[in-house]
């Protein structure tokens, strides 16, 4: 079944506008083929950017370590959000500078009344701790949420669980994002040992809602830090990868020799079921060698795919270029430099928000207009 759109699908042309806004700039300085599918073009909002930066006064009694922590002082980066009760929530991936790791992953909960400006809770609301999951989580953390609803308006989170030695994908919700019961592995103990992260479910758009959508009577995922696999649920909570005709995990698409995304793909915030079909933000990777020769090697960008509607394992278009890239100090400068990450975005007041890391380091907002980009 096919559904009509549920925002204004646009032309993407990533040039600037002929008067833009003084404060805001385009996401990137590339011009793309016009897509009718795709979403944007997505503005920097360089007057509030970033939006979420490291904070020193912030602590947090750690439960594993009984000690009292600065639980956000070295990064923070790779948001979630939501949209409730007409406000922006947003989940972030926060890292102390304590550990094997200098750097155990937390995630805390910030909130904003218009997209842009955040107040955030002093304490996490999802972390490791003494429970049946702490040694898939300890001491690497919690890392890179994405959240969707379900009918109900449960909240399901897919999330990283890292022990230090290997990432594992696992599933979370909550009622009200700030109490969560962890479900464990996404992919049972049968991949105990896989290295998997990186969910992105399926939805549709239901004014500012982002709910869980059954495709064939299932539930889909994109998942992958390299190459894009697939997986399919009953329940959104039980996840089943899907293999190929040779027993391997399936594949649904992969790097480009010679592109943006020649290192790796990776999934941006949760794909959107639309008219066109699975309207779908991924990051990417560029190789050191063999890659775009206009982007510098390791550069992280993102770009959009469309997905078959009916058989979500099939790739329909994707763009020749990336829409969004490094080039602000903080973008450029930082943890792992030349990164740019989506990973969450709403439709929240009549525009399109979409929030990314920063160089594993800070948070940046970027938005499109729909209503403004009618009226050139």
């Amino acid at each position: 079944m096919m559904y009509k759109p549920f925002f204004p699908i646009a032309l993407l042309v990533y040039t600037a506008c002929s008067n833009p806004a003084p404060t805001e700039r385009p996401a990137s300085d590339t011009t793309l083929t016009e897509e009718a599918w795709t979403l944007g073009p997505f503005q920097k909002v360089n007057d509030v950017n970033p939006v979420l930066e490291p904070k020193g006064e912030t602590t947090f009694l750690d439960p594993i370590r009984q000690e009292t922590l600065h639980w956000e002082v070295k990064d923070v980066f790779n948001p979630a959000t939501v949209v409730r009760n007409d406000t922006v929530f947003m989940i972030y991936r926060a890292e102390d500078s304590v550990g094997i790791y200098q750097g155990t992953s937390r995630l805390g909960l910030a909130k904003s009344t218009d997209g842009l400006h955040f107040i955030r809770l002093p304490e996490p609301v999802f972390y490791p701790a003494n429970d049946f999951m702490k040694k898939y989580e300890w001491e690497g953390g919690c890392e890179d949420p994405r959240i969707v609803e379900d009918e109900e308006g449960r909240y399901i989170m897919t999330y990283t669980a890292y022990d230090g030695k290997t990432a594992r994908l696992c599933v979370a919700t909550s009622t009200d994002l700030l109490q969560w019961e962890k479900h464990g592995l996404a992919f049972g103990e049968e991949y105990v040992d896989l290295w998997s992260k990186s969910g992105a479910i399926v939805c549709r758009r239901e004014g500012a809602r982002m709910v869980a959508v059954r495709i064939q009577d299932k539930y889909w995922m994109y998942w992958g830090d390299t190459e894009m696999k697939i997986a399919t649920s009953d329940d959104l909570i039980h996840w089943t990868p899907l293999k190929d005709d040779n027993g391997q995990l399936q594949q649904v698409f992969t790097p480009r020799k010679g592109q943006f995304d020649s290192r790796l793909v990776e999934p941006g915030p949760p794909p959107i079921l639309t008219e066109a079909g699975i309207l779908f933000i991924y990051n990417s990777m560029n190789l050191d060698e063999g890659g775009d020769p206009n982007l510098l090697p390791g550069t992280y960008t993102a770009g959009q795919v469309l997905m078959d509607a009916e058989d979500p394992t099939r790739l329909l278009k994707r763009t020749a270029s990336y829409f969004i890239k490094p080039e602000e100090p903080y973008e450029i400068q930082g943890q792992v430099g030349k990164v740019v990450f989506v990973e969450g975005w709403v439709y929240y007041q009549d525009q399109w928000f979409i929030y990314y890391g920063t160089a594993d380091s800070k948070i940046a907002v970027a938005r499109y207009q729909p209503e403004a980009e009618q009226g050139r």
